[in-house]
């Protein structure tokens, strides 16, 4: 794949690539395969039915990473794509995705991406999303991913999503089932400015024996921008669920937050957080004191809150 440096800035904010990765890869740019890379342990097909590509990874498989970053430069272009993750048991492997725009015309450049994870027994997945925008022109960047995950037994999953910049619109659905002894962990990170809009929905269902879900939501709205956080931890079971999140109003901007825990078992151990304030005024104080302006030691802190 010959990249011009749109394109590569776009990966390195996205995937922290700087060059070609090792392992499995498959680069999609513009709605076109840019570049693909199998190896023994991990298959990737192109779907036939419906833009996208399957990937298989089989059992066994241990400390192997494979990208499937995303980028468009086209304003105005429409992308959808299915992507289904087939991981065999006994697996350890982390997934890079992610998507970067850049859009310096006057229309709508837009990705929606279906993610779809069936997970075997006793494997282990770290699933990495960034999404990043850009552009000098009048045109808007919007992502709506979709998330779709089935842990098997005793698997577990670490999930983290990053919006930090450059995305006006984007609707945010997370859906999980976890079997006996599954565990789900998410770590989401946002920060909206401008007229922004940024809405996350998880639903998680706790089936399995000893299953557990950890869903955190950090986030900063600035300016004029939208934010809003729905969760549902569903205990069926004897399992264990925690919803948080914790969210900086700074400006004129708009947080909501609707967490939701429903048990349908008397073994379930269920809990769920929410904050929504702004920058305490003695944090400021001391930063400042230290030789920081107002705004430096604000930025500080949203910093230090998204680490």
């Amino acid at each position: 794949m010959a990249m011009d440096l749109i394109q590569k800035r776009l990966l390195r904010e996205v995937a922290g690539l700087h060059e070609m990765p090792e392992g499995a890869y498959n680069i999609r740019s513009d709605g076109q395969l840019a570049g693909r890379n199998t190896t023994a342990n991990i298959d990737i097909v192109t779907k036939t039915d419906k833009p996208g590509i399957d990937i298989y990874i089989k059992d066994g498989t241990k400390n192997e990473s494979m990208h499937i970053p995303v980028i468009i430069e086209k304003s105005g272009l429409q992308d959808l794509v299915y992507n289904d993750f087939f991981i065999g048991d006994d697996c350890d492997v982390t997934i890079v995705a992610g998507c970067g725009i850049n859009n310096c015309g006057t229309q709508e450049s837009r990705h929606d991406g279906i993610h779809s994870f069936f997970v075997g027994k006793n494997s282990r997945v770290k699933y990495i999303e960034k999404h990043y925008g850009e552009g000098d022109g009048r045109g808007t960047n919007v992502m709506n991913p979709t998330t779709i995950v089935e842990l098997g037994e005793g698997s577990y999953m670490e999930m983290e999503t990053t919006q930090i910049k450059g995305i006006d619109s984007t609707i945010r659905n997370t859906e999980a089932k976890c079997a006996d002894g599954a565990q789900l962990v998410i770590t989401e990170k946002i920060m909206t400015h401008g007229s922004q809009y940024a809405e996350t929905n998880f639903t998680v269902d706790l089936d399995g024996v000893d299953s557990s879900a950890n869903v955190i939501s950090r986030s900063v709205a600035r300016e004029e921008s939208r934010q809003m956080f729905n969760s549902n931890i569903r205990g069926n079971n004897k399992c264990a669920g925690h919803s948080e999140c914790d969210a900086i109003i700074m400006d004129s901007a708009y947080v909501g937050a609707r967490p939701e825990i429903v048990a349908n078992s008397v073994d379930a151990s269920l809990i769920h957080e929410a904050a929504i304030g702004k920058i305490a005024g003695d944090q400021l104080i001391k930063l400042m004191t230290l030789g920081l302006t107002e705004q430096e030691a604000e930025e500080q802190i949203v910093n230090g809150f998204l680490k």
